[in-house]
């Protein structure tokens, strides 16, 4: 089959940059990475003994709770990482987590930047952004980026049982 069309065009030139558009590309496609590690948080919430009394309402995990490693190349430049919520299975509407950043991590890039997130972020069920990270003529590796959650909203009117969510973090190109 012959084309009349200059898109395939069989020039040197054409190939090349054809070739350079294409690993350009492949690149940014698969460019940052995030690792997720931490431990199940379980909220110790006591008991109420006396008639009358609500829970104090607002909870914090360790500032360490999750420990984030992301990677981002020199090619992307820079990335943003965010975080959302899933029922797991049950949650309820009242119950409201957060998430935010308790320190820098570690890092040997001079360059590089890591911004934002240091307040608590409400999570939903869609990707809220966290913090961003920067990669200025290297690649920007950041390790043990702590995280730390909190849950609020904990009352005597929501139905005594076992609420679970997981929480889903996730980088991206900007």
């Amino acid at each position: 089959m012959k084309s009349n069309s200059p898109f395939f065009e069989k020039s040197p030139l054409t190939k090349y940059l054809y070739i350079v558009i294409l690993l350009l590309f492949s690149q940014c496609h698969k460019a940052q990475t995030l690792t997720v590690t931490g431990t199940s948080w379980a909220v110790p919430i006591t008991t109420i003994t006396e008639a009358g009394t609500n829970y104090s309402g607002t909870y914090q995990s360790a500032a360490n709770q999750v420990l984030l490693a992301a990677s981002v190349p020199l090619l992307l430049g820079s990335a943003k990482v965010s975080v959302h919520y899933q029922a797991n299975p049950t949650w309820h509407n009242s119950l409201v987590l957060s998430a935010r950043r308790t320190g820098n991590g570690t890092t040997v890039c001079v360059l590089c930047t890591i911004t934002g997130g240091t307040n608590y972020q409400t999570l939903t069920l869609t990707d809220v952004e966290l913090f961003r990270i920067a990669a200025v003529l290297a690649l920007g590796s950041y390790s043990n980026i702590p995280i730390q959650l909190q849950l609020s909203g904990v009352s005597v009117t929501i139905p005594a049982t076992t609420y679970n969510s997981r929480v889903v973090f996730t980088i991206s190109a900007l």
